[in-house]
């Protein structure tokens, strides 16, 4: 073999084994990608029942017991043969489990879903806007969250508003924290960078302009 071929051979080789590198590279990358979603997925927090939501509770092949209630603002529902039952601060799939247990005692191996079909949240999570908004509430937090759904859902600001000098007004290690909140610059001249997230709690108070 002769130099010239010995070179072409050496650098073909090494090709190779770059070539092999990078797919095992990319390999390993989409696997921690793969892995990372997977994380996400199994770390977002299930929904949780609060007062006013409605619940259409169905129990397999008994029609007779199935039925569509609201739950009660001391947190509880009543079903038949299932009376005062706490629903407040459970999971769909949780209060299902817990009426099955009751009703174990007068059908057969029973089973109960539990779908959510209008959601308020547990009290306590629930985003609060008051002041000038166009139709102050009390919205259910829904995870991601920010404050463009906020403004959204209360119809936007009345025309007395005092966007730019509004306040979010936060529960943080025990204590409450006042954080300004730029509307009129989100709303009224499209700057994304004041459509901040909120959390569970946070109550947005809106007031009004003095001129």
């Amino acid at each position: 073999m002769n130099k010239l071929t010995s070179n072409k051979t050496r650098s073909y080789f090494l090709a190779l084994v770059i070539g092999c590198f990078s797919i095992l590279s990319g390999c390993a990358t989409n696997n921690e990608a793969l892995q990372s979603s997977k994380v996400s997925a199994t770390t977002s927090p299930d929904y949780l029942i609060g007062a006013g939501d409605g619940l259409n509770v169905i129990v397999w092949r008994n029609p007779e017991v199935s039925m569509q209630v609201t739950v009660r603002p001391d947190g509880k529902i009543s079903t038949p043969l299932v009376e005062d039952l706490v629903a407040d601060g459970k999971t769909p799939s949780g209060l299902a489990r817990e009426i099955e247990a009751k009703l174990s005692k007068f059908i057969q191996s029973p089973v109960v879903t539990v779908v959510v079909t209008t959601f308020s949240g547990p009290y306590q999570e629930q985003v609060r806007v008051i002041g000038q908004a166009a139709k102050p509430a009390a919205l259910a937090y829904r995870q991601g969250m920010t404050l463009m759904d906020v403004i959204i859902a209360v119809g936007g600001m009345t025309e007395f508003a005092a966007g730019n000098k509004s306040n979010i007004i936060r529960e943080e290690d025990g204590k409450q924290v006042k954080i300004n909140v730029r509307l009129n610059s989100l709303l009224k001249d499209g700057d994304i960078s004041a459509n901040i997230p909120v959390k569970p709690g946070d109550i947005l108070v809106i007031p009004q302009s003095l001129f």
